[in-house]
């Protein structure tokens, strides 16, 4: 009798050709429910890239690996283009950042809006640097310093005061107001230089998301619809 030894065996050991053999994947029932999940969340958070998707799974106790979310996202063509930059830009400085506590440093910002009918919406975008949650959104047609710092003691009720405050120099946060707020409350306010916005980089990411997430996937009728929708998403952002 013929015997064969491991690194021995020959092509045609089973009577069929090595060339020929293939390996046949079992179709997946499984993934193929994952993906139908993965398509709905993808259709209402059109700006979701995997990662943000895998925990919304997560959510509806659809508990795999990451990995397999992603071989799923990606078989699906779910995955996102990447918006090129026009100019390449040179790495600026910052202030100081190595906070690790809730309420060393709250960062402060605008983004402006329109309903389909033109009228402006101006939101106050408000988050804390070190948890990266977003305290507030507040939007209305206009904001003065006074409604800013009303905002701001708002937050606090809850928060309590943060050591420091990071702002552009806006007319709104440079008011009389928002000087005042800052001494009586025993908060320093940092100013980014004039034309350097990367130094207050974390709300500049965050304004991006709301803007992607939020504000490019609605139209909406108006204030009242929109100050409903903008809150909505920032409670779903911070559960994120």
């Amino acid at each position: 009798m013929q015997r064969y030894y491991a690194g021995n065996v020959p092509d045609n050991v089973s009577g069929i050709n090595r060339s020929s053999k293939r390996y046949i994947a079992n179709n997946n029932e499984k993934d193929s429910e994952i993906t139908q999940h993965l398509l709905a969340l993808a259709a209402r958070w059109k700006r979701f890239g995997y990662r943000r998707l895998h925990i919304m799974l997560k959510r509806e106790n659809i508990n795999i690996n990451h990995k397999r979310t992603y071989r799923l996202y990606k078989s699906a063509g779910l995955i996102l283009k990447k918006r090129s930059k026009k100019k390449k830009y040179e790495k600026r400085g910052m202030p100081e950042r190595n906070f690790t506590k809730a309420n060393s440093r709250w960062s402060m910002d605008f983004v402006s809006d329109r309903t389909r009918y033109g009228a402006n919406i101006r939101i106050l975008t408000l988050i804390d640097e070190a948890t990266r949650e977003c305290l507030a959104l507040e939007a209305d047609s206009s904001l003065s310093g006074r409604r800013v710092c009303a905002v701001l003691n708002n937050v606090a009720i809850f928060r309590g005061m943060p050591k420091e405050i990071l702002t552009d120099n806006g007319s709104e946060l440079t008011s009389n107001y928002m000087n005042a707020w800052a001494y009586d409350h025993k908060v320093a306010h940092i100013f980014t230089v004039p034309g350097k916005p990367t130094q207050n980089g974390y709300i500049e990411s965050f304004n991006g998301k709301l803007r992607d997430e939020c504000l490019n996937q609605h139209w909406f009728k108006n204030l009242t619809e929109a100050k409903k929708t903008i809150e909505d998403w920032r409670q779903s952002y911070n559960k994120i």
